[in-house]
């Protein structure tokens, strides 16, 4: 692929590659569980510019906001099995 070829490689938040065209804030919410209100709640923890393009953040930036919502929240696979057992339960 082109991105390949340029060596850039997306992001990767919770096993989701964000997309690198998107303003951080935006691409943050291709995460499943991740919403507008939270992307930028998670980006105002971490210190990391919501205007920024999800390209040009630099790894410690990925780094810093990954372990932000590793701590914080339940993300992806975790969240889609515990909605399913919830509504099993109920």
């Amino acid at each position: 692929s082109e991105q390949a070829e340029a060596g850039l490689a997306m992001a990767r938040i919770g096993g989701i590659d964000i997309p690198n065209d998107k303003r951080a804030e935006i691409a943050l919410t291709y995460v499943y569980g991740i919403g507008l209100v939270r992307s930028q709640a998670i980006l105002a923890a971490t210190g990391v510019d919501p205007d920024k393009r999800a390209r040009d953040l630099t790894d410690e930036e990925v780094v810093r906001i990954r372990a932000y919502i590793d701590e914080n929240y339940i993300i992806e696979g975790d969240l889609r099995r515990e909605i399913r057992q919830n509504i099993a339960r109920l």
